[in-house]
Order: structure tokens, then sequence, then C-alpha cells
């Protein structure tokens, strides 16, 4: 796995996190404005699981199994956009607080995949 593109997806993950955070505290919904902030997550997200595809198809292996590292790679990326969409059906507050759910899960899953990985 890169490092810098894990650190990347886990950094802006909590930024997204805390920006959604503070809207919800706000007493905010989310906006056309995390929407965007989703889907640049969400591209870092894509990229980490084609990074990680390509690595597996030129024959690298991770320490702790292929089978775990695809399902958390799967799942590191279906994070922000299910909670995006659980969003839109919640348009109160706890639609923001369930983006800053999800981008907290995406970030924990970034740490599980670099120990994953064996780095």
């Amino acid at each position: 796995m890169l490092d810098a593109l894990t650190i990347a997806v886990a950094v802006s993950a909590l930024a997204l996190a805390a920006w959604c955070g503070f809207a919800a505290f706000r007493d905010q919904p989310t906006k056309d404005w995390h929407f965007i902030g989703m889907a640049v997550v969400s591209v870092l997200a894509l990229a980490q699981l084609v990074v990680g595809v390509v690595q597996l198809a030129r024959g690298e292996r991770p320490e702790q199994g292929m089978t775990v590292f695809i399902a958390y790679l799967i799942g590191a990326f279906a994070a922000v956009p299910a909670a995006g969409f659980l969003s839109l059906t919640e348009r109160t507050r706890w639609g923001s607080v369930t983006v800053a759910a999800g981008a907290v899960v995406l970030a924990v899953l970034e740490v599980r995949l670099y120990d994953i990985w064996g780095n």
C-alpha cells in the first residue's frame, strides 16, 4: 500500500468528520459543500482501492490475508458514500452526524488496512 495515500485518505476523512460534526453542532443538515467534501474523500478512497487491487494483481500479498484485505478495501470505499446516501434521507442535524460517523469509520478502516498490509 502507498503510505502517503493511506495518510491522505485518513486525514481527509477526519477533516470531513470535523466539518460535518461542526455542522451538526450548529444544528444544520448536510449541504452541497459537504457533498463535495464527501466526493473528494470518496475519490481518494477509490484511488486507494485501485492501488490495492493493482498491487494484488502484481503478486504482492498482505501479511494478514487477502480476503480480509479486500473486505476492508471495499468497506473503506463504501463508508462515506453510504453515509452520504443516509444523510439524504435525514435532512436534519442527524444527517450531518451520520456523515461525521461514516468519516470516522473510514479513518479507522485506514489504520486497519495499514495493519493488515503489514507496514
